[in-house]
């Protein structure tokens, strides 16, 4: 049995649009000594941005195709455009799943996270706004009721922005372990902050392999716990980690479909 040590794709903190590499860990010290799975690489070396310098008509023709492509359910064009209307979508969405239950209300979650990034959001900006929204003591109106009723409105906790924020992490660094064509991000700025991409970077991507190689929608949490240990030296329980498997592998579906859709 492999060491968890072995068991990585490496993804640089600097780079996007991808085919597989495989390697221990991304640090410097090993950058060069790279390992293909069979005849399957993920190419971790291009950069972020294919058009960042366009125009801002360019930019919302952009988001417009987005909010088409990934089904999103917007009130409003509004909610995209400044990263406070984003980050009040994404968390309403959070709130969404964790209020009624996932299924298609994570879906909505990921298709507004893939959103963020194309349109160049980063975890950091984004956790600054809702951090910003809690200590205004702004309150938040929950998405509309389907079939009608009144939404309900609710106040920002601190544990909830972290939360919330770290499910865009892992939303941002699993469109990173996903083969081109992939997302386009209209800036340079990486989207996930340094620490967080040293923390998940291994997670994601141990999840990524087991879609691409072995198409699978599911893998043990044995493993995934042993990796946690490996990088932060400590496992979540079962359940937490299961559940972001699961934001893993429907992120993955949402952006790098593998099979038909029924």
């Amino acid at each position: 049995m492999p060491t968890p040590s072995m068991s990585y794709i490496s993804i640089s903190p600097y780079t996007c649009n991808t085919q597989i590499l495989y390697n221990k860990l991304c640090r410097p010290c090993c950058a060069s000594k790279m390992h293909n799975i069979s005849s399957f690489k993920f190419d971790f070396a291009r950069p972020w941005s294919h058009g960042m310098w366009r125009s801002l008509s360019d930019c919302a023709s952009t988001r417009n195709h987005l909010l088409h492509r990934f089904h999103i359910n917007a009130s409003s064009d509004e909610d995209f455009k400044s990263s406070r209307n984003i980050a009040i979508s994404l968390f309403k969405r959070y709130r969404n799943v964790i209020d009624r239950g996932g299924g298609e209300n994570l879906k909505e979650f990921i298709n507004a996270g893939v959103n963020a990034y194309a349109l160049g959001c980063t975890d950091e900006g984004l956790r600054k706004e809702l951090i910003n929204l809690k200590e205004s003591g702004t309150e938040i109106e929950g998405l509309q009721i389907y079939g009608g009723g009144t939404s309900v409105k609710f106040k920002i906790l601190y544990e909830e922005v972290r939360e919330c924020i770290l499910w865009l992490s892992i939303v941002f660094i699993t469109i990173l372990c996903t083969p081109q064509p992939t997302i386009v991000r209209w800036s340079s700025t990486p989207p996930v902050s340094d620490d967080i991409l040293q923390q998940w970077k291994g997670f994601c991507a141990i999840i990524a392999n087991a879609y691409y190689m072995r198409g699978m929608a599911w893998m043990p949490v044995k493993t995934l716990q042993l990796e946690q240990m490996a990088v932060m030296g400590s496992a979540e329980e079962p359940s937490l980690v299961a559940s972001r498997m699961r934001l893993v592998f429907s992120t993955l579906e949402v952006v790098s479909p593998q099979w038909p859709r029924v």
